[in-house]
């Protein structure tokens, strides 16, 4: 029974940290999808009449063709690692108060691209045992389990970095209250277990001091997924009325958010 409660509790972890994870995929696939866009409107429109080959010409379609197999065909390029330096700096944005939200995915990503995480989480053990009562640095390295849970499959070592995680989260809340990171991913992963074990009440009341305390600071992307989550709890404890007001609110707050309108729209 205890080791179902940790893979549920390591599935929940996960979940929580999977909402970073794709914002950064999301983002680069924006990125492509006008790179592409970019190529199209830059590239010359085809001659209306077929050039005439003469001998020795070759026809520059298979010329272009046989191109394109043989970089399907090369070898990926090696991976870059990073530097002890670059880890220390990708550390020094995700600890810093004035880095953006979007500076920080950018962090993540290299550190995870680049097989970073593992140097990572050393660095980051470092400044928590040098610094003991600094919630940023427990609750990111609370979110740096998360990500390596994500790039592993073994169920035993997640759920032992699950755990970890939970416990640098409620060493950084014990330090900062209003530490965001760790109180959603906390409250994320507690609302994956089972009904049964009686976490509905608690977890809705993480969400509720989320946006209680976000609305008293300028507003951040993140901070439309709490709205989203908050009204899921209501929604599966029956309490529709509830669900919807606040994802109206949301909505109202972030008005370019989809899966706020999303849910409106799909529970009006």
């Amino acid at each position: 029974m205890k080791y179902i409660i940790v893979v549920v509790f390591a599935a929940g972890l996960v979940a929580g940290s999977a909402y970073y994870i794709n914002k950064s995929k999301a983002g680069r696939a924006q990125e492509v999808k006008a790179a592409v866009r970019q190529t199209e409107i830059s590239t010359p429109q085809e001659e209306a009449q077929p050039r005439r080959l003469t001998a020795g010409t070759q026809n520059p379609s298979i010329s272009h063709s046989r191109a394109d197999s043989a970089a399907d065909s090369a070898p990926a390029r090696p991976m870059v690692p990073l530097s002890k330096s670059d880890v220390a700096e990708a550390v020094d944005v995700l600890v810093s108060p004035s880095a953006s939200y979007e500076q920080k995915q950018a962090s993540w990503k290299a550190l995870r691209d680049r097989g970073g995480l593992d140097q990572a989480m050393t660095e980051l053990q470092m400044r928590v045992a040098a610094n003991p009562s600094n919630a940023e640095y427990a609750a990111v390295l609370g979110h740096a389990c998360l990500q390596k849970c994500g790039t592993i499959s073994d169920v035993r070592d997640q759920g032992i970095l699950a755990m970890q995680a939970d416990k640098l989260f409620d060493k950084a809340l014990s330090i900062d209250p209003q530490n965001w990171e760790a109180r959603f991913s906390k409250a994320v992963a507690m609302s994956y277990w089972p009904p049964a074990m009686g976490k509905t009440d608690e977890v809705i009341q993480h969400f509720t001091t989320l946006i209680q305390q976000q609305e008293t600071q300028t507003p951040q992307p993140q901070f439309a997924e709490t709205y989203a989550w908050l009204g899921d709890q209501y929604e599966k404890s029956g309490r529709n009325d509830e669900a919807h007001a606040v994802w109206a609110r949301g909505a109202a707050l972030f008005p370019g958010n989809q899966k706020l309108a999303g849910k409106l729209a799909s529970n009006p």
